[in-house]
């Protein structure tokens, strides 16, 4: 057999073209990234992987001269094509499996050889001449083995350089591999065209075949072959950087991906977990190489599992879903166990007819833990833990609203602590909190899981009983007054407090929250007034004094701007004598509507609203200019007696008060005497600091009411006092009842043990006085000597008492 040597030539770097060829398309379908294109690059790939090795086996053939014409059989030619794709798609198709056993290797190789082989002979039986064509044995059966062997190394080279596409150099390797596979199917062909022993015999009768330049035709295959494997390599080059750019915007998206705190999760239609960063392994606690293949209910609690199947499976069939775009809370499960709450965004997508899944979750512990904080702040009262008035609102609100739906009635508690103020004074604030804590405790023991009970405000509470009865409000309001018979022990202080608790009642005493609320508050201070301890419903009737009292209030607020207060005087009379030694200031109001009111009618209201302090300071200054004004009209000088409140005693620049009301005045201080109640001197050791000052200030200081409150005998040891006022209640039963006899009797003896100076209030018969004329009592005032007057009186007293003294001089003279 003789070869065109340059056609040998071709069909050899057409089986290294094809063989380079392969190479790229076997990496080209391993890295397809979905069904459709993996499909097309194989289609592809095979068609030209297969006429490339079909136009290295074809131009070899006409590379062959013969002594004998030859023609060709087309439909044999075009059948030899068919082998030659099927086995070309076995090879690429393999080799882009992600795994490849020696199995089937072995079994991929054989069928690969079979289609060459059959490529091959297929081949020769379309050349029609007048010779007769013989194979030799041991030449077919040993180029069989080539093709094996041929196949078997190209498979082997297909996938190690597939395998390794991402390495350096790997042109190289792809050149030195395409050589190897190019001289195997070569070396498989000629080895297949020595089997052929091509002998004359004569005429022989041929069918007619296709009759052709066979140097021209070769060519122009092998010029085909070349621009169909050109565009392979240009497809692969495109696809390449088509890749690299992918490549290159999934390195930042995985750098995203990874980097991200928030977990990101991507999965197919079925819950499969596909990929799995960094910050879900962080926030879940598991690697990807656990989860990866697994469900997604991994890690959604397993009270949650059903509906997100049902929800998943009902997206897949409807498309709609009221989670996909949005921003859900939703509670996630550790990989420890534990549950937390996270916050989910989902999205999905449609790929090859797939869809597919995204989650981008949160763990928001941080900021659940944060609003709770801030819940805690805003609706709940920080000291007890109770809800405040923002959340008690809120609950009354929705009560009304169930209540009135439904026909029920709700019962309202107003709490007050009684003489808590004393306790938060004596004991400290610190003590004063501890007890709050403690009565919210006991206001909860009992309490059922609808009612609520919350801080108002100070050492005020309110409760809610919902769909309550009048008679189970009852019942309440008195388990209320027995739980606090018990004394609370905070820090090894014992101490008693009681409750003042007022009652409204929903829909008979209002049917909004502020009508309830402000109608318990009135029963409460109707409580109050009642002797405390105990609860009252509200009534109607409540409101009308309550106005008449806020009336009084505003009145008594302006009663100081419009000057509508006086003061009157009292004498107080030298028991032996009967003159006028002393005189005691008494405020008066003459009010516009109401006419003038005795302090009875409203001291212990500007007590209780703090008015007390400016009126008490009018008073003060105006009796000690009107003393000085007495004294320089040549009257005899005498002390005025001024009653100082608890308030005003315990102002911080009371004393300063004093020295400059004298000093503005210019009148001596031996001439002003501070009556002081037994409630100012309690706290014993700050009223005997102010005490001291007041005395080194030239004071006079006395008791007033003594014997009717709770101080004990030893404050007279103690605070530098001058005088001790009785009280007009013994005084006025001295001669009917023998123990308010033995009490005066008792409480001037005293007083002039220690050297005080005694005064009887109320006196009102001459037998009183004689009384204590004979238990050498030092003053007395009340009405048997004068009710109290004006300026204009009182002067025309001092005035005749001048008279009389001038008078008496004469006499004496």
């Amino acid at each position: 057999m003789n070869y065109h040597v340059p056609l040998v030539l071709l069909s050899i770097l057409l089986a290294v073209m094809d063989s380079f060829a392969a190479l790229d398309l076997g990496i080209r379908i391993a890295r397809a990234r979905n069904g459709l294109s993996r499909s097309l690059w194989l289609f592809c790939g095979a068609f030209a992987m297969g006429m490339g090795i079909w136009s290295m086996h074809f131009i070899a053939m006409l590379a062959l001269h013969l002594s004998v014409t030859v023609t060709y059989n087309l439909f044999l030619v075009v059948l030899s094509i068919v082998p030659a794709i099927l086995s070309s798609g076995l090879a690429l198709h393999m080799v882009s499996r992600p795994t490849m056993r020696t199995y089937q290797i072995f079994f991929g190789s054989f069928f690969m050889a079979m289609g060459i082989v059959s490529m091959h002979y297929i081949g020769m039986e379309a050349m029609l001449m007048d010779a007769k064509m013989e194979y030799v044995p041991g030449l077919v059966v040993f180029s069989a083995i080539i093709a094996f062997t041929a196949s078997l190394v190209a498979l082997y080279l297909l996938f190690a350089i597939r395998q390794n596409s991402s390495i350096p150099g790997l042109w190289m390797r792809k050149t030195g591999s395409a050589l190897i596979m190019g001289f195997a199917i070569s070396g498989m062909h000629f080895t297949g065209m020595s089997a052929a022993k091509i002998s004359h015999v004569g005429h022989v009768t041929v069918t007619p075949g296709i009759s052709f330049d066979s140097t021209l035709i070769a060519y122009l295959v092998g010029i085909g072959t070349f621009l169909i494997l050109s565009f392979v390599f240009i497809s692969v080059y495109v696809d390449k950087k088509f890749e690299f750019q992918i490549t290159k915007s999934e390195r930042k998206f995985r750098s995203v991906f990874e980097s991200a705190n928030d977990a990101i999760i991507l999965t197919d239609s079925r819950g499969i977990i596909l990929s799995w960063n960094k910050g879900a392994r962080h926030i879940f606690g598991y690697f990807e190489t656990e989860v990866s293949g697994k469900h997604l209910k991994l890690i959604v609690p397993e009270r949650y599992r059903e509906a997100q199947q049902k929800g998943m499976e009902r997206y897949l069939a409807t498309g709609n879903s009221h989670m996909i775009g949005k921003t859900v809370e939703l509670q996630g499960l550790h990989k420890d166990g534990r549950e937390f709450p996270i916050e989910l965004s989902l999205a999905t997508w449609v790929e090859d007819g797939c869809t597919y899944f995204s989650s981008i979750i949160r763990d928001i512990s941080e900021r659940k833990l944060s609003e709770a904080k801030i819940d805690r702040m805003i609706y709940l009262d920080p000291l007890t833990g109770l809800p405040n008035r923002l959340l008690l609102n809120d609950r009354l609100v929705r009560a009304l609203d169930q209540a009135g739906e439904n026909k029920q009635t709700i019962g309202i508690f107003f709490i007050d602590l009684d003489r808590f103020k004393t306790i938060n004074d004596t004991l400290g604030h610190r003590i004063g909190d501890l007890l709050l804590t403690e009565v919210a405790a006991r206001l909860q023991d009992g309490l059922s899981k609808t009612d609520t009970v919350c801080r108002q405000g100070g050492d005020e509470f309110i409760i809610i009983l919902p769909n309550c009865s009048a008679d189970e409000v009852t019942k309440r309001a008195q388990h209320i007054i027995d739980v606090f018979r018990q004394s609370f022990v905070l820090e090894g202080h014992e101490v008693f407090v009681t409750p003042s608790v007022g009652i409204s009642m929903f829909p008979a005493d209002g049917e909004d929250s502020d009508t309830l609320i402000k109608h318990a508050d009135t029963a409460m201070y109707r409580v109050k007034e009642e002797g405390k301890n105990s609860f009252q419903f509200y009534t109607p009737d409540m409101n009308e004094a309550i106005t008449k009292k806020m009336q009084l209030e505003n009145a008594l607020r302006k009663g100081l701007e419009r000057q509508e207060f006086t003061v009157y005087y009292q004498p107080q009379v030298d028991v032996r004598t009967g003159r006028v030694i002393g005189i005691e200031a008494l405020i008066r109001w003459r009010h516009p509507e109401l006419g003038d009111l005795q302090p009875d009618d409203f001291i212990p209201l500007a007590e209780e609203t703090g008015l007390i302090v400016p009126i008490g300071k009018w008073v003060l200054v105006e009796a000690c200019r009107q003393n000085r004004l007495w004294q320089s009209m040549g009257f005899q000088p005498v002390r005025v007696a001024v009653n100082i409140s608890s308030r005003q005693f315990q102002q911080s620049h009371f004393v300063e008060h004093v020295r400059r009301t004298l000093e503005e005045t210019g009148l001596d201080p031996k001439y002003l005497e501070l009556e002081l109640t037994e409630s100012i001197i309690q706290d014993s050791k700050y009223a005997i600091s102010t005490m001291r000052k007041l005395k080194d200030m030239g004071v006079h200081l006395s008791i007033d009411d003594f014997g009717t409150g709770y101080s004990s005998l030893s404050y007279l040891k103690l605070f530098p006092i001058d005088s001790l006022k009785i009280d007009k209640s013994f005084t006025q039963n001295i001669l009917a009842d023998a123990k308010d006899t033995a009490l005066v009797q008792t409480i001037i003896k005293i007083a002039h043990y220690l050297d005080l100076n005694v005064i009887a209030e109320g006196v009102e018969t001459r037998e009183q006085l004689q009384f204590l004329q004979q238990k050498l009592c030092d003053e007395a005032q009340g009405f048997f000597f004068s009710r109290p007057i004006s300026v204009e009186e009182m002067s025309t007293v001092f005035r005749e008492q001048l008279w009389v003294s001038i008078n008496a001089e004469k006499h004496s003279g």
